[in-house]
């Protein structure tokens, strides 16, 4: 099992950049896959990025491509969502999540098993 922590939410301009941080313990953090998803109010869970478990495969959901980039440091235990560009209708919690499948990278929020408890992203306009 595995505990994930979401850090680096906050309030931002439109245009602005945030870098969200999800740090894990319990069981050895590399034998995980990465996501990030997000939830606006009223509205479902969308997959934002997803990693593999050293980093080789990366994938993102079509509105964020290019803005954002998800990234590892296995030796910390920590994934990372820089986000760039960002945009009012971007508001949502985000929330990392961990797929003991360590080479999927999946974008199916079914696919991960451990779930963190979110951290809030606002854009301002």
């Amino acid at each position: 099992q595995v505990q994930l922590v979401e850090s680096g939410g906050g309030l931002v301009q439109a245009g602005g950049s945030l870098r969200l941080s999800c740090a894990a313990s319990g069981r050895t953090f590399s034998t995980y896959a990465m996501g990030w998803f997000r939830q606006a109010p009223g509205k479902g869970r969308e997959f934002v990025a997803a990693i593999s478990w050293n980093g080789e495969r990366t994938y993102y959901g079509d509105s964020v491509k290019g803005r954002f980039t998800i990234s590892r440091d296995n030796a910390k235990s920590t994934v990372y969502l820089q986000m760039n560009s960002l945009r009012p209708e971007e508001t949502a919690v985000y929330y990392c999540a961990a797929d003991p499948n360590r080479l999927r990278a999946g974008v199916r929020a079914d696919e991960y098993d451990y779930w963190g408890q979110g951290t809030q992203v606002t854009v301002a306009s």
